[in-house]
């Protein structure tokens, strides 16, 4: 029976999605699993997005870890199973301001955390809403900001969004045949379609001159979610 280890929640996320060649994210895959596409297309996707409420094991609320920011590169993942396919993401870098997120994190989990002082504004007009997201990269604030409609609508099947937003896995390479792999349980969010929208991200000092090239082109598509309450439970460890 999977343990829940961590519930909290999650809100105004900011998705800045990226076309990726698969010889870039082939070696990233974890064991057991394979990349996930649509419509032919591998994404990886920048996402800024805010944690509240947090608590480890459903009760355990740790002083000044409450609340804070989250900048990650993501991609996608599945793997199949007897029960049908698993739809997961995989890290490339997650931010966060608390050392101590990043301590367990790594040395626990073998997520790919770091951390640096990081900051958040939310603006809300009468009809737009404006969420950005800053990170500081050695001497340089990063940012991604976007101006929403504050009306949203319900995640459309089979849309692109949802591909996005509905990877309910999470796989960390832990070895070259070794995988860990986690639950991640949250209700579909409303989506806000992005007005205009600005990222500013030190992509080589990040994540490597690979990611480069990909990143100096225009997202895909950018969008922003409402978010929702999340529980990341325990799951298995793939070998």
């Amino acid at each position: 029976m999977a343990t829940t280890f961590l519930t909290a929640e999650w809100r105004n996320l900011i998705f800045a999605n990226y076309a990726l060649d698969r010889q870039l994210l082939e070696p990233l895959t974890p064991y057991g699993t394979e990349l996930d596409e649509f419509d032919g297309v591998c994404y990886g996707s920048l996402v800024g997005f805010y944690f509240q409420r947090v608590k480890m094991f459903g009760r355990l609320s740790v002083p000044f870890h409450r609340e804070f920011e989250e900048f990650n590169l993501r991609f996608y993942v599945r793997r199949k199973t007897q029960t049908g396919w698993k739809r997961g993401v995989v890290f490339v870098k997650e931010l966060v301001p608390k050392l101590a997120i990043t301590l367990v994190a790594n040395t626990l989990y073998g997520e790919p955390y770091a951390t640096c002082p990081m900051r958040h504004t939310w603006n809300v007009e009468e009809q737009t809403q404006h969420i950005a997201y800053e990170w500081k990269v050695g001497s340089d604030w990063n940012h991604i900001r976007v101006s929403a409609d504050r009306t949203g609508h319900a995640l459309v099947p089979e849309s692109e969004e949802a591909f996005i937003t509905e990877h309910y896995w999470g796989y960390t390479r832990r070895g070259e045949t070794r995988t860990s792999e986690y639950e991640v349980v949250h209700p579909h969010w409303t989506i806000y379609p992005v007005n205009t929208y600005d990222v500013l991200c030190n992509v080589e000092k990040l994540y490597g001159a690979a990611f480069v090239p990909f990143f100096d082109q225009p997202p895909h598509s950018v969008f922003l979610a409402d978010g929702s309450a999340v529980a990341i439970k325990s799951g298995a460890a793939i070998r």
